[in-house]
């Protein structure tokens, strides 16, 4: 197997609200759209957004159960400005800001916010990781 991965899926409550979250509340460009799923272009790799119930089935697993999913997403970006600013979209898009951004134990800056489905991304400026950094 090769070290990629090319599509995150999320597992979401209402695919309407949760496709303007992120494609007008965050700006993120659509590739395609269905009453099924929405897939967002993300510079390597594709986001996609589908019914929490069917891609539950789809795999063959129990829907129920909430709270923290043992995953964060993360969005690294070129300063502790824009960091701040990133966490601002995402609270004005209906996002709730669950750690305000602050300086890291590992000499970055960074903030959560989770979607309107409680996924948790990490906005983050690493100084190491300066490669990674999109705006």
């Amino acid at each position: 197997m090769k070290a990629r991965i090319s599509i995150v899926t999320l597992g979401v409550s209402d695919l309407s609200r949760s496709t303007a979250f992120y494609r007008d509340g965050l700006g993120l460009p659509l590739r395609e759209e269905s009453s099924e799923i929405s897939f967002f272009d993300m510079t390597g790799m594709i986001l996609a957004l589908f019914p929490c119930e069917k891609l539950a089935s789809d795999a063959g697993v129990p829907a129920a159960g909430d709270g923290f999913r043992s995953f964060t997403l993360a969005h690294n970006v070129n300063s502790p400005a824009a960091v701040d600013t990133v966490l601002c979209e995402a609270k004005a898009a209906g996002g709730e800001i669950v750690k305000s951004a602050s300086r890291t134990s590992w000499g970055g800056y960074s903030g959560y916010f989770a979607d309107p489905d409680g996924f948790l991304w990490e906005v983050a400026w690493a100084p190491v990781l300066t490669d990674l950094a999109a705006n």
